[in-house]
């Protein structure tokens, strides 16, 4: 089983400020059905976003869609999306006092920081705009009202794009490293064998999980700094930085997907 798991957003969609490789997405789709790779989307866009995605970039149907940061999951099978009531009942079981009603009013009043809209939240997901000047305020006063309370985890991270500071408020057992976990379980594929490729802050979580990872050209500079302090730590950890000048592609989004890909041999 070959499975090849991304990102969206200025991971496999070119929607950043770098230049993309006209063509990368047709390469990618094609080199994907080619070598009869799983496709695995794991992106914060929930289920439309992600049709939006597919219908505005073109990218293929994914065989499974990891979405909302990791809080769902559905498989697409023979033109459905099909929701995938396990991994519900998995996040039920595994993080017992995760409440996110609690949690919206512990954090209500905090400066700095205001509820995403509705389409963005679900009920393992309590998500926030965050002013990134304040950040360091607001991430402190975050976890003295919330830390180790709820079977939580919050991820802040930094669009670059819009210059929005987003947190997360998730279950332990919800992120998209555990997701991921969970359908490489599911398809008996071990953690090295699924390589992973993401840009940005919430992506931390699998690069340094144990799969095999990979860093597109365009990657955040704080989550490159991460990465590899995380590597020095432990040196068993394997992400490949995408250089670009790979088959005439430059190594941002999709084309340094590509490139990584062939690094760990999912094409030959």
């Amino acid at each position: 089983m070959k499975i090849l798991a991304t990102d969206l957003d200025r991971t496999l969609l070119p929607n950043g400020h770098w230049e993309g490789d006209p063509g990368a997405i047709d390469l990618f789709n094609r080199l994907t059905q080619e070598h009869a790779v799983t496709v695995v989307y794991v992106t914060g866009r929930n289920l439309s976003l992600t049709e939006q995605a597919i219908a505005e970039f073109g990218i293929r149907y994914p065989s499974v869609l990891i979405a909302d940061v990791g809080t769902s999951i559905h498989t697409y099978t023979q033109g459905e999306w099909v929701l995938d009531e396990g991994w519900v009942e998995h996040v039920k079981r595994a993080s017992p006092r995760w409440n996110v009603a609690a949690i919206k009013t512990l954090v209500a009043d905090i400066a700095g920081m205001r509820e995403q809209e509705a389409e963005h939240l679900n009920q393992f997901k309590q998500s926030y705009y965050v002013e990134h000047a304040k950040s360091e305020t607001v991430l402190r006063q975050v976890e003295e009202r919330v830390k180790d309370r709820f079977d939580e985890v919050i991820v802040y991270s930094f669009d670059s794009h819009n210059g929005n500071g987003l947190l997360d408020f998730l279950p332990q057992s919800a992120t998209k490293q555990t997701a991921l976990e969970f359908v490489a379980e599911a398809h008996g594929s071990a953690m090295d064998e699924v390589v992973f490729c993401g840009d940005s802050g919430n992506d931390i979580f699998p690069l340094t999980a144990g799969f095999s990872g990979v860093l597109v050209r365009n990657a955040d500079d704080q989550l490159v700094e991460h990465v590899k302090e995380a590597m020095a730590r432990n040196p068993t950890l394997k992400v490949y930085f995408a250089k670009g000048n790979f088959m005439g592609l430059n190594g941002y989004y999709a084309s340094g997907v590509i490139e990584g890909a062939y690094h760990y041999g999912l094409f030959s």
